[in-house]
């Protein structure tokens, strides 16, 4: 059966003249079949993993937490509206509508990267990079439920071109390609991610006196379907809730201390993710649990991970002993379960491309994005959260980092040597 696909898959290959033609084909029988190119002289060691699947593992470890942020979308939709407030209350209605939400994201974020991958693959006549697919995957994580898709198309095309063809491809960016998608919504259009407004979607206004807002799929394709089924289907005249906030735990801490998160959000809503936030970001045990797949399968470094953590924890100490604003009053465990640090840890921080590569380099580096992070997420009055911005200036940072390392390196091995 595979000698028969692979003859197959050799017999429909196109003439490499057709450059776009032959991308494409490139592409999928790589995926298919790993690549038979290896050097001569027998110095080249294989197993069975190649970028493809290395990407594919990252992908794979993410499946949970696109199934969280899918229902939870839908969750926290209907807890705003005060209707099917427990958590598997309306499980049809709030799966369906995280579904209608993420997968138009999901499918905008793959178009629109992998066409401008398959040009560029293209124009310079070699493969279609790897590197997208983790690209692709995350972006949709790390935005607003409600963000429109026009805006994404933009950022989309901002990252990838700028961020990455412009430096040469798939190895060769400077920063992390998904969080510069980010970044450039964040700075382009400031009121599509931040505030109370932009984390519980298919609301005219979350807050008292806002109004459902259903589309036409909603409610002229999901509503008679359900009614085939007897099951309820979507109230277009439903309204929110008096006393209702779609503030997020963050939001409610910068302006109030813990005391203020605690009056709306029990901790164990924070770690399970039932909680307004980037789709993502908000389910901690199923991040935990990608990252571990990662550290197992050696895809992602641990190195990052544990120091990173320890940045985070040794300047929330020191926040919480210093404590001059609401922030920094927070116990500094709870930085662990509000806004989205550990998905940054495993998902952002650990990019190999964008990361220190030595071993002393990724101690550091990790470190570093811990106490900057938290130093922008408590400091910042503008804005109560600080990853992205902490890994995109360490990204910076990375390359010095391996530079002095190394030198310190060579430098003691220099000592043995005239010794």
């Amino acid at each position: 059966m595979k000698k028969a696909l692979l003859k197959f898959f050799q017999r429909i290959e196109p003439d490499k003249s057709k450059r776009l033609l032959h991308t494409g084909y490139e592409a999928f029988f790589t995926f298919a079949f790993v690549p038979n190119h290896v050097t001569k002289d027998g110095v080249h060691v294989r197993d069975g993993m190649d970028l493809k699947r290395l990407m594919t593992f990252v992908v794979l470890s993410m499946q949970l937490c696109y199934l969280l942020g899918t229902y939870n979308i839908g969750h926290q939709h209907f807890v705003a509206l005060g209707q099917f407030t427990g958590l598997f209350e309306g499980f049809h209605l709030k799966l369906s509508y995280g579904l209608v939400k993420l997968l138009p994201m999901w499918i905008v974020a793959h178009v629109v990267g992998l066409g401008i991958e398959f040009y560029f693959s293209a124009k310079r006549g070699h493969g279609v990079e790897e590197g997208y697919l983790v690209t692709g995957a995350l972006i949709p994580l790390i935005m607003p439920p409600d963000l429109p898709l026009w805006i994404l198309t933009l950022s989309i095309i901002f990252a990838v071109i700028i961020g990455k063809e412009a430096f040469g491809g798939t190895g060769m960016n400077v920063v992390n390609i998904a969080l510069l998608a980010r970044v450039f919504v964040f700075f382009a259009y400031p009121g599509d991610i931040s505030g109370d407004e932009v984390w519980v979607a298919g609301l005219t206004k979350a807050a008292e006196g806002g109004m459902a807002d259903y589309g036409w799929f909603t409610l002229h394709v999901l509503n008679p379907l359900f009614d085939t089924f007897g099951w309820t289907g979507f109230d277009p005249a439903a309204a929110v809730v008096d006393g209702y906030t779609g503030a997020t735990p963050l939001a409610l801490a910068s302006k109030g201390g813990w005391d203020a998160v605690t009056q709306v959000y029990t901790p164990s809503q924070m770690f399970w993710g039932i909680i307004p936030g980037s789709v993502g970001e908000t389910g901690k045990p199923f991040i935990v649990l990608g990252a571990l797949m990662l550290i197992a399968t050696g895809v992602a470094s641990w190195r990052i991970m544990v120091s990173m953590a320890m940045g985070m924890v040794f300047m929330g100490l020191v926040f919480n002993a210093w404590g001059f604003n609401p922030l920094m009053e927070v116990p500094w465990y709870y930085h662990f379960s509000m806004g989205s640090f550990l998905f940054a840890m495993a998902y952002m921080a650990t990019d190999p491309v964008t990361a220190a590569s030595t071993n002393k380099g990724k101690w550091l580096y990790g470190f570093f994005i811990g106490v900057v992070g938290m130093l922008v997420r408590v400091m910042n009055p503008a804005y109560p959260e600080g990853w992205m911005l902490a890994i995109l200036f360490m990204n910076v940072f990375a390359p010095l980092i391996d530079y002095f390392v190394l030198q310190g390196n060579i430098k003691k091995r220099l000592k043995y040597v005239q010794q």
